[in-house]
């Protein structure tokens, strides 16, 4: 409580909820499979001795670490490609409706 008796509340306030303050469960339990498939990957094709192949096991957990790597401005990369996503593949035409608008027709006041 600051000295006039009002709550302060931090800019981090949501990322207390989140684990180690970066990640969702989701976020862990997709990093989580790409880290599985990546060690069955490698089990599986350990008897060869092909670079490429070793570094195509990698792909999974390369992919899924980038996905939930944190940026600025947003959770992680992979909410950054859903909001594109959801950005550009959504309603082009967008109704603006504030508080000083009326809803029913040309600001006329209504009954």
């Amino acid at each position: 409580m600051d000295n006039n008796g009002n709550y302060m509340i931090p800019a981090n306030s949501k990322k207390g909820q989140l684990i180690l303050n970066f990640f969702r469960p989701s976020d862990l339990a997709l990093f989580s499979v790409g880290i599985i498939s990546t060690i069955i990957f490698l089990i599986v094709f350990s008897g060869y001795n092909n670079t490429m192949l070793t570094v195509s096991c990698l792909i999974p957990l390369l992919v899924t670490g980038f996905l939930v790597l944190p940026v600025p401005n947003y959770h992680n990369v992979r909410c950054f490609l859903g909001n594109m996503y959801r950005f550009y593949s959504g309603r082009k035409k967008f109704y603006w409706r504030g508080w000083c608008v009326s809803k029913y027709g040309n600001n006329s006041k209504h009954e």
